[in-house]
């Protein structure tokens, strides 16, 4: 083959795309009058290049420093644009809860952008689109936050803003009807379908009445127990620079982020009469086993297995990591493949790993035709006795691997990213320091370590499974494996609880 003859069968393989090869082959033979043979496109096309080395993450660890009044102040420097993400993070979020109240600390963290005591919820709306930004808050396990990302110019501005709506929020009760009233439009939604009523009610089975096992959005009944005092109650006990932490990730140093930090928040204190509240035990009881729930004439089923696992050590993180990953942790994952691709199941099965601050969830959900409900179930149970009975295999770890590796060089790629992967730390209770070190702990993990981890916390008498859907179409078999079936209008949702309504 000639060197002209070369390239351009290079080129091919370049441009190559399914229904285009005869077009493309047809163009590069009519050019110079050079004939091409048609085995070097097939093999161009059928043949992709191996993958080049991955690229090593290139990241500077976090530097941080103390305000006088306990605010960490967390800045990691990408000077390469001139963007800073500014996250205001509280070191309390839904586990913080109190009985009867679930969804309290994200109806508090949601209200923060909905008006201060200078500005109306429009009003803030306005000025952080005026800085080219968009304010957002929220709460989850273990944290409430409000964020922006803005221009390095503008950052200034972005924390004047960000810190009156974390410390000057009025809580006005039009707006407390408002942001509850659009919550329980969204949970008629999620109570629809079986799917998600299985996550939810997993959760519970897996945590118990601890203090992860309730919603941590709330339900109908808990939110409508929610007034205006026990929303400032939340923000005056949390809310305090002692219980939080600003992240600035972009185009900003040390020095710098902290002088603005102290021109913003440095007024900010603690109440002196009180110490941050510490929350209940993590883990309660756990649930049944297998428990259905009844939804009649529902077209289809939700499956979800829900293991609580002991807070992970350092070394354990990157561990439990891949084992998700190679559990369920994207397409190519073994319940993917297993349901979906070859089975034909479900259009789509995966896992989830969260980590929280105290313990961790293991949950997978699927969701499938009724009748078809035990076959996944057994599937899944099937899929993690294999990480118990047997090593990954070194293929399949190596290109898990890369995936998360993958995901995570792309999420730190971003000013935005990077601050959420800190604010997880933090959330955490673990150094930020740490984050450069995470993909040499990801790719260090072993198939002896994942198949040690799998025996020693996937067993099967830690599995809690529930099953939404139409039960009298799942057959008989799961019908007697379960230890209680429920009608979904008698699962109690005040605390998403697997156990009958009292009776009244």
């Amino acid at each position: 083959m000639s060197s002209v003859q070369a390239r351009l069968a290079v080129a091919t393989a370049r441009g190559a795309r399914p229904g285009r090869g005869p077009r493309i082959a047809g163009a590069l033979a009519l050019l110079g009058g050079i004939a091409v043979a048609p085995g070097v496109l097939a093999q161009a096309r059928e043949t992709p290049p191996p993958p080049g080395p991955p690229r090593p993450l290139s990241i500077e660890a976090p530097a941080e420093r103390t305000l006088p009044n306990g605010l960490r102040v967390i800045v990691a420097r990408r000077a390469d644009v001139p963007l800073v993400s500014a996250v205001l993070v509280i070191r309390s979020g839904a586990e913080v809860d109190p009985p009867g109240r679930a969804g309290l600390a994200s109806l508090t963290a949601g209200l923060l952008t909905q008006g201060t005591r200078r500005h109306s919820a429009p009003r803030i709306a306005a000025a952080a689109e005026a800085l080219g930004g968009s304010l957002e808050s929220g709460a989850g396990w273990d944290r409430s936050e409000v964020s922006i990302t803005v221009t390095t110019p503008r950052l200034d501005a972005a924390l004047g803003l960000l810190a009156e709506v974390a410390t000057e929020p009025t809580f006005a009760n039009a707006e407390i009807d408002r942001l509850r009233a659009q919550t329980l439009d969204q949970l008629k939604v999620t109570y629809a379908s079986p799917g998600a009523l299985a996550r939810l009610a997993v959760e519970r089975q897996a945590f118990g009445n601890g203090a992860y096992g309730h919603p941590a959005n709330g339900t109908p009944t808990s939110l409508k127990r929610i007034g205006r005092t026990d929303v400032t109650a939340l923000h005056r006990a949390y809310y305090r620079p002692d219980n939080a932490a600003l992240v600035l990730a972009g185009d900003v140093d040390l020095d710098a982020g902290v002088a603005l930090a102290a021109r913003h928040f440095g007024r900010w204190r603690a109440p002196s009469d009180s110490a941050v509240p510490t929350p209940a035990d993590a883990a309660g009881m756990p649930g049944a086993p297998l428990l259905l729930v009844d939804m009649p004439a529902s077209g289809q089923a939700g499956v979800a297995f829900g293991v609580a696992l002991p807070r992970p050590r350092d070394d354990e993180r990157a561990i439990a990591s891949v084992l998700n990953a190679v559990l369920g942790g994207g397409y190519s994952s073994r319940l993917n493949q297993e349901i979906r691709i070859r089975r034909g199941l479900s259009y789509g099965a995966g896992s989830q790993l969260e980590m929280r601050r105290r313990a961790a969830l293991l949950r997978v959900a699927v969701q499938t035709r009724n009748e078809t409900a035990g076959d996944v179930a057994a599937l899944i149970d099937a899929e993690i006795d294999r990480l118990i009975a047997e090593p990954v295999g070194a293929d399949e770890l190596a290109a898990r691997q890369a995936t998360l590796l993958g995901d995570l060089s792309r999420s730190l790629e971003t000013t935005s990213g990077l601050a959420g992967a800190i604010v997880a730390l933090v959330a955490g209770d673990r150094d930020p320091a740490e984050l450069p070190a995470r993909v040499d702990a990801l790719a260090a993990v072993t198939p002896a370590q994942i198949q040690r981890y799998a025996a020693t916390h996937l067993g099967t008498e830690r599995r809690r499974v529930v099953v939404a859907g139409e039960v009298t179409s799942m057959g008989e078999a799961l019908a007697r494996r379960a230890a209680r079936t429920l009608n979904a209008a008698e699962l109690d949702r005040d605390g998403a609880s697997a156990v009958p309504k009292p009776a009244r």
